[in-house]
């Protein structure tokens, strides 16, 4: 039976999209075993201008806190460099980050227009590195900006997921 051209093209464009890659040059390729906290994964390539790096899940029922964490690697003598901690606090409702670098904590960052995560729902955090800093958006908007202090961002090649939260999907 002859196809339409356009049932044809349909056709060519589905085969060239299942035979893409799965993630976008934009997104990072993290790769990780299973999706259990504490979790610890490795950034394919480390980080650059143009990346960012998705983390979905639900928080916990009765959360306390939880932290994601791009580090450089995932030594702990010595503590590898922490490009960014972000701290979920839900007794105070902040959301605060920091780096560490060469075992100095820096400022910590609190300010924020709302906290974003409620109990038991799920949310969506997207790290976007850009060239000065990182852009946090949650649920689609955008919370704040972190500007670097690790100097090299091909070397921020870990990403580290601890507390209060399940983990539904990383990319």
């Amino acid at each position: 039976m002859a196809r339409s051209l356009v049932e044809s093209e349909a056709l060519q464009m589905g085969v060239r999209r299942l035979s893409s890659p799965l993630t976008s040059p934009v997104q990072a390729e993290v790769y990780f075993p299973r999706l259990t906290v504490p979790f610890c994964g490795h950034i394919k390539g480390g980080l650059r201008p143009g990346k960012k790096i998705l983390i979905m899940g639900i928080v916990n029922l009765e959360p306390k806190s939880f932290d994601i964490r791009l580090t450089c690697g995932d030594s702990e003598d010595p503590a590898a460099d922490i490009a960014i901690e972000l701290r979920a606090e839900f007794a105070d409702k902040q959301f605060l980050r920091n780096a560490c670098v060469s075992g100095k904590w820096g400022e910590e960052e609190s300010a924020i227009p709302y906290f974003p995560f409620i109990a038991d729902q799920p949310f969506r955090v997207e790290i976007h590195c850009e060239h000065p800093q990182f852009r946090i958006i949650v649920d689609g908007h955008q919370l704040f900006d972190f500007y670097h202090r690790v100097e090299s961002l091909s070397a921020i090649n870990t990403i580290k997921i601890n507390g209060d939260l399940q983990l539904t999907k990383l990319g």
